[in-house]
């Protein structure tokens, strides 16, 4: 299709021409996704090969104090009058050895059957005592923790290396190394952004990286109700945890339930996201408009509505809406007036239609108000000479949305849908607090119809305590988000053309 043949199209064409070629555009999309990853493997195997390439010359080029710091750690800036450095690295070695022998070793050395010992009753004479054996938590969690702490050290050995042979050759070369002030000073000007960073860094991998480590490896295991440490034992099952979420044959209860509410929950993220974002922005074009009196106050009542925190809004919502609640109330006092009778609409448990549309309208009346603040600061930055040359050609209201306020949004806003996307589907609070998703059924393994993903998985760790399955579904549903948001944003006009608009 030519320029000029566009621009002949209506705008709804225009929508189905560019919504075809989106569509047409998925498969290359995800094929330069897969791609990428495969570029990324490529080069994290070919910088462990130069690694030890690296390892190797060094160890041939080193002199006694550097060859000897590949046990020893610290004795190559020792040598060379790195003094403070050395015993730092003398000390990481010393107190990892020791972590080891002590305590580290005790749990590595399961972590391949995370335990064989249960916990069983011994008779003390003739008084019966119990024994506990293994456990299986423990192993694991500890387990995790060795081997950061190993990777870890391994670094801080390579570095040792490294910087007992760089202080080698500055020595060879006349040079001398830096002292302590001057290293301090350094960190406290130059390298200042690593000193501001440290504890940050620190706090994310102990609060964050762990326990995603950790959940991962338990997607692994068959870590349920029934094998609760340190009664009893888990262990590693393979894939059987995520084999269960597609075996229709053999768990076909849970391989429904995971396909059907993999089905609801995109649906429900996109409606979600897209009804909140067209809505608010025509509430917002609406605020902005020219003539529009008294827009401080239609925006301050929208902040207020945001001030209230969600869960109350959703709590007293999930109240208005019962069968005896304020909405049938009101509902049976305006059918009394025109002879009718009491009104029982139940909106929340009688069909899943009902309450699937429930939940979708009450989601749009607790997230416009943030899609209209955020709307209402992107039109005021629209340039006013693009619509002054719209009027001055003659367009209509409707084609100068189409043609200048639309694209614009979309184009600034692009991240903030995809942030919005990816939340809907991780969208706890509405589902949880408005339906606790139900209505329930027996069709589905511990979930109800309006139950996403994550309210699901939720319901699997607190109820029925199945955590491997729910560990499983967690990484599949991060494995979605993630493939999503990837190729949208690196598709989208907002990454490819960021210093423009047209």
């Amino acid at each position: 299709m030519t320029f000029v043949e566009y621009k002949m199209l209506n705008p709804f064409q225009r929508f189905a021409y560019k919504f075809k070629k989106f569509i047409k555009a998925i498969p290359g999309a995800i094929g330069r996704f897969f791609k990428a990853i495969g570029r990324f493997f490529v080069k994290l195997f070919t910088g462990i090969g130069k690694g030890f390439k690296n390892y190797g010359t060094t160890f041939v080029k080193g002199d006694w104090a550097t060859k000897l710091s590949y046990l020893i750690f610290g004795v190559g800036d020792l040598h060379k009058g790195k003094i403070y450095k050395g015993i730092l690295y003398f000390l990481a070695e010393v107190l990892y050895i020791l972590y080891i022998v002590f305590f580290g070793w005790q749990y590595i050395s399961k972590f391949n059957t995370l335990g064989t010992v249960v916990t069983h009753v011994e008779k003390v004479g003739l008084i019966p005592k119990q024994v506990y054996g293994d456990n299986s938590m423990l192993i694991l969690l500890y387990s995790v923790l060795t081997i950061v702490i190993t990777v870890v050290v391994f670094a801080i050995y390579i570095s040792n290396i490294k910087d007992a042979y760089k202080h080698q050759v500055m020595r060879a070369n006349g040079e001398k190394p830096t002292t302590l002030k001057e290293d301090a000073k350094e960190f406290l000007d130059g390298k200042y952004h690593i000193t501001l960073l440290s504890f940050p860094v620190l706090m994310i991998c102990v609060f964050n990286i762990l326990p995603l480590i950790f959940m991962i490896l338990i997607a692994f295991t068959n870590y349920d109700k029934q094998h609760m440490p340190p009664g009893t034992l888990f262990t590693w099952v393979g894939m059987e945890n995520f084999a269960a979420l597609f075996d229709v044959v053999n768990t076909p209860k849970k391989a429904t339930t995971f396909l059907e509410l993999t089905e609801w929950t995109l649906i429900w993220a996109v409606l979600a996201t897209f009804s909140n974002y067209i809505l608010g922005m025509i509430v917002a074009l609406m605020i902005n408009k020219k003539g529009i009196k008294l827009k401080a106050l239609w925006r301050t009542l929208f902040v207020i509505a945001i001030a209230v925190p969600q869960f109350v809004s959703l709590l007293l919502m999930n109240q208005m809406l019962q069968t005896n609640g304020a909405i049938n109330v009101l509902l049976s006092d305006i059918s009394r007036l025109f002879g009718g009778g009491p009104v029982e609409i139940q909106f929340l448990n009688s069909s899943t239609l009902m309450a699937r549309t429930t939940v979708i309208i009450v989601n749009i009346w607790v997230g416009i108000p943030y899609t209209i603040l955020s709307m209402s600061g992107i039109l005021m930055n629209i340039p006013e000479d693009l619509y002054e040359s719209a009027r001055i050609d003659g367009a209509s209201p409707v084609k100068t949305f189409t043609a200048i306020t639309l694209p614009y949004m979309i184009f600034v806003t692009t991240p903030q849908l995809i942030t919005q996307f990816v939340g809907n589907i991780n969208n706890f609070n509405v589902i949880y607090l408005l339906t606790g998703g139900g209505p329930t059924t027996q069709d589905y393994y511990q979930a109800g119809r309006t139950d996403i993903l994550v309210t699901w998985l939720f319901t699997l760790s607190m109820n029925s305590q199945d955590y491997g399955l729910a560990a499983a579904i967690g990484i599949l549903v991060f494995i979605v988000c993630a493939t999503l948001s990837l190729i949208i944003y690196n598709n989208s006009k907002s990454m490819k053309d960021e210093e423009a608009f047209s």
